[in-house]
């Protein structure tokens, strides 16, 4: 099995990193800066579960049309577009995509240029990010990967990377419902981003004062109404797993994306999580203030973050 990656960052060079350690053949698609440093440096991968340092093979765009029987896409949504267009040329006939990207949105954009029937599914739950050094640091020892076909001619190669991914470290799931499972995380990111983007805290710093938990516990409601109306609420243990993150006192949880608001980051995610699950929300009937209000202010600061100015 002959694996791409679009990315070499937090996700995608870890679990790249997880494929090489199990003998697979990796091939990782970057920028040329990231391509560079791979080059001259290696993939480093810092973490609990296992530490990984050796060369790779990193090429960049237009470097060649080699063809690769799954290809994993690993990048921020709002990059999806460029990332579409860099793996167009290794896409062959019977090549199967696999994203681990955020929200529903990126599905249905990949749908409408390579097919549904190309399109996979992948779910991580895992905290990683690049330090300055461009090493990937694992920021504790959760690590949960979840593949599954979302067509029946995906099966073989989802089996296969399954079973790669299988040989190493970290909780791994082939899934018989991946939609249910995207779904279900994007319940989770969308919550917790509104709260903790819109109140500018951390989990536990929010469900301290006096209305959090109720303000969070709304957030999570208007959400899974929203999934609800798609067939696809949150399974009971799923719902239980959300409201443990989401209502913990002593959380120092946020979402990555209030992480990158911290750090003063020009690009987020603002409308692949939370954008679309208020449109999601208003075209089931769901009305929904703070989905509303928690977009209104990622839009402000994406345009103050792109202008440059400070707020």
């Amino acid at each position: 099995m002959k694996v791409l990656i679009l990315g070499a960052g937090a996700i995608g060079g870890y679990y790249g990193a997880r494929l090489l350690q199990a003998g697979t053949d990796v091939t990782f698609l970057v920028r040329p800066n990231r391509a560079t440093a791979l080059q001259r440096e290696g993939l480093r991968v810092k973490s609990p579960q296992a530490n990984f340092h050796g060369r790779v093979r990193a090429i960049v765009a237009g470097d060649s049309e080699e063809v690769f029987d799954v290809v994993v896409v690993a990048c921020k949504a709002y990059d999806l577009r460029a990332a579409m267009d860099a793996i167009t040329p290794h896409v062959g006939a019977h090549t199967v995509i696999v994203p681990l990207l955020n929200g529903l949105k990126p599905y249905d954009q990949l749908d409408a240029r390579f097919g549904r029937e190309r399109i996979a599914g992948g779910v991580a739950y895992i905290a990683t990010m690049l330090d300055e050094s461009g090493d990937i640091v694992h920021l504790n020892a959760a690590d949960k990967l979840i593949v599954g076909a979302r067509h029946a001619s995906q099966r073989h190669a989802i089996e296969s990377l399954y079973a790669a991914l299988s040989q190493g470290e970290g909780l791994r799931e082939i899934s018989d419902d991946i939609e249910q499972e995207l779904w279900e995380k994007w319940v989770m990111l969308a919550t917790g981003a509104t709260a903790t983007c819109l109140m500018q805290a951390s989990i536990g710093e929010i469900v301290a004062t006096r209305d959090g938990t109720s303000l969070v516990r709304q957030i999570l409601e208007d959400c899974v109404a929203t999934a609800a109306a798609q067939g696809k609420a949150p399974r009971e243990n799923a719902r239980a797993s959300i409201e443990r993150l989401l209502l913990d006192p002593a959380s120092a949880w946020k979402a990555s994306m209030r992480r990158d608001i911290e750090r003063g980051a020009r690009r987020i995610e603002a409308d692949a999580i939370v954008g679309d699950m208020l449109t999601r929300a208003r075209q089931a009937g769901v009305t929904s203030p703070l989905l509303t209000a928690a977009y209104c202010l990622l839009q402000t600061y994406e345009a103050h973050a792109g202008s440059g100015t400070s707020q």
